[in-house]
């Protein structure tokens, strides 16, 4: 489903925050593998699971287990490097 070395983010095509941190990402060069959580019913569980049952985008999973709802491009890069 994912590669445990590079960051998860979980969207949905309509979500103008995922799309903004989706560019800001790009532009920034960090690699991402996109899951949208209304094609896959386990992602969306995934997402509830760590956001009070509420299906949040974007979710991000890094690599070390860590998860962020709605970060900053900012926050990414501190997750990342953690």
């Amino acid at each position: 489903m994912t590669s445990t070395n590079t960051v998860t983010m979980y969207t949905t095509s309509w979500c103008g925050f995922c799309l903004r941190l989706k560019k800001q990402m790009r532009e920034a060069g960090i690699p991402f593998t996109e899951i949208d959580i209304e094609f896959e019913p386990a992602a969306a569980e995934f997402v509830g699971s760590v956001n009070g049952g509420n299906h949040v985008v974007p979710t991000l999973r890094f690599p070390s287990g860590k998860t962020a709802t709605n970060p900053s491009l900012a926050q990414v890069k501190a997750l990342i490097d953690s």
